[in-house]
């Protein structure tokens, strides 16, 4: 699987960013507007880069033999993406808790797990899902979950215009569906790190 577009389909994509440009009634050929259809189409498949990675080469053998039990948390990371609806950007941070079962990853892997989702065409709710199940898989860990709180332009910047909006998603496997407890811990990590 190519990581990257082709120069051939980045300037087809090109093509049609020009054309929607002067569709929008916009003079393509003015000085600030000639190099914006190139611009957009490599920015657009930067943004969607995740199509075309594989989630195995990310991980690239970074899962290593653990003895203990207790949870591991990464909090806090940023991710970025486009809502498949309106093609237009949202952001926030996602969390991630797993309990071990024999095996830990490398924690930027999780981070780059969060990038594999993010960088495409996306919902929230799916994405929060689909994390929460890779690393699950991955590390056949007794228990994941997945918070993710994202900020969506499609709310913000038309539609319903509500600028102080925030979308909540959370996914759980395993051991958390069945433990409020640890549910209550994850939460108390992610929200107070430096008074466990």
């Amino acid at each position: 699987m190519p990581t990257e577009l082709s120069e051939e389909t980045i300037k087809e994509i090109a093509g049609h960013y020009e054309a929607i440009i002067r569709l929008l009634g916009e003079d393509v050929g003015r000085e600030g507007l000639l190099k914006t259809p190139m611009r957009a189409a490599k920015a657009i498949a930067y943004a969607t880069r995740g199509y075309r990675q594989d989630a195995d080469k990310i991980i690239n053998g970074a899962i290593f033999s653990h003895e203990g039990s207790r949870m591991v948390v990464v909090r806090d990371i940023e991710f970025y993406s486009l809502c498949e609806h309106h093609i237009l950007p949202f952001f926030g941070k996602v969390s991630v808790g797993y309990i071990p079962n024999g095996k830990t990853i490398g924690l930027s892997k999780l981070a780059r797990l969060v990038d594999f989702y993010a960088r495409r065409l996306q919902v929230q709710e799916r994405m929060t899902a689909q994390i929460c199940r890779i690393i699950e898989e991955k590390l056949d860990a007794k228990g994941v979950i997945v918070v993710c709180n994202g900020e969506h332009l499609c709310m913000k910047m038309r539609g319903v215009e509500k600028q102080n909006s925030t979308t909540v998603t959370l996914e759980t496997s395993g051991i958390f569906n069945e433990s409020q407890s640890l549910c209550d811990e994850f939460f108390r990590i992610i929200s107070c790190p430096n008074q466990l």
